[in-house]
């Protein structure tokens, strides 16, 4: 790291799991921490520091970020999963953590896809009907999807064909569900980035070619105008801050449909990565926004045509959970032609 990326505030990032991808690409730009309460977590490993915390649940996890923040100077808080952005959001509305998150209501709401479904619609966004198995069953249109309201990895989703299919699907997955009418058509991500007044800076839509448990695995970046003008017009009028990822179906007969808003970075974090311009990826200009700098808007420019296929890597720790440096294939992985 250079002395110039040294003078930088620092980053934390915040249950990192299996994305090396992203904390690899913040560790190449400036100090970065990544805080996790397990030592198997393989993404905290491309970090420069790795600090042990306690689980999100613990009275005391907040207080340990906060820790970390001083000790290392840090100026923005990421989460890279779904299950602390409410936490993040309430302690950086009470000044403890410089949390690049949305409202702590927003990321409430967003945390649960029913209610995602209820705040869209109270703003006028396009989401698919959708009923609670209380509701009448039958007045809603056929087919649909019975899915979990929280949680993420597409689990526990099933199709059903009719309402005594919806009924089956309800009393079988052991968590409380919802009943969205099944979008027809091609599901669009938009990966988009918001500044900390909810501006939106970029709006960057993919194609889904291939996903696994949820996650996308191979995408392509596409020019599309709609989209774009969606993903700005979902970041602020929600107010995000921060990274987004919002999911889209395009359904010939019924139009344009939001099944998802998900107030982090997306699986398929490479995409607007590779189409970014130069010196604008997403974690280049979250590390400028914590150095206080003011980023212009530059929605709808990027490079499209991009695509991207995901693979599987591992470390290998000693003893003392310490990396080893060793690999089951000598070099590494061979270079790219």
């Amino acid at each position: 790291m250079s002395a110039e990326h040294e003078s930088l505030p620092a980053i934390l990032l915040t249950a990192a799991g299996k994305r090396y991808d992203i904390v690899s690409c913040f560790a190449r730009l400036t100090r970065t921490i990544v805080a996790d309460a397990s030592p198997l977590a393989p993404a905290q490993y491309a970090a420069q520091v790795r600090e042990t915390v306690p689980r999100m649940d613990d009275p005391g996890y907040v207080p340990a970020l906060a820790a970390i923040c001083e000790r290392y100077g840090v100026g923005a808080v990421l989460p890279l999963t779904d299950l602390d952005i409410e936490i993040l959001a309430r302690a950086r509305e009470a000044g403890t953590l410089p949390a690049l998150v949305p409202s702590a209501e927003v990321a409430a709401a967003t945390y649960d896809k029913y209610e995602t479904h209820r705040l869209l619609g109270a703003l006028g966004l396009p989401s698919p009907p959708t009923v609670l198995p209380d509701d009448d069953l039958a007045a809603i249109d056929y087919p649909v999807m019975v899915k979990p309201r929280r949680g993420s990895g597409a689990r526990s989703i099933h199709l059903a064909r009719d309402e005594r299919e919806a009924r089956f699907f309800v009393d079988y997955v052991a968590e409380p569900v919802m009943v969205q009418q099944a979008m027809n058509g091609p599901e669009i991500s938009i990966d988009c980035l918001g500044d900390g007044d909810g501006r939106c800076l970029n709006a960057i839509p993919r194609t889904m070619i291939e996903s696994r448990g949820g996650e996308s695995i191979k995408g392509t970046v596409i020019e599309d105008a709609e989209m774009v003008a969606l993903g700005r017009l979902v970041v602020e009028a929600l107010g995000l801050r921060g990274p987004a990822t919002i999911q889209v179906f395009r359904d010939a007969d019924t139009g344009l449909g939001i099944t998802d808003v998900n107030t982090r970075f997306g699986g398929a974090f490479p995409a607007p990565v590779y189409a970014a311009l130069p010196g604008r990826t997403y974690p280049e200009l979250i590390v400028a926004m914590a150095a206080g700098r003011t980023i212009e808007p530059h929605v709808g420019e990027f490079n499209a045509g991009m695509t991207f296929t995901r693979y599987y890597w591992q470390l290998e720790l000693d003893e003392l959970m310490r990396p080893t440096g060793r690999d089951i294939v000598p070099n590494g992985p061979p270079a790219p032609r």
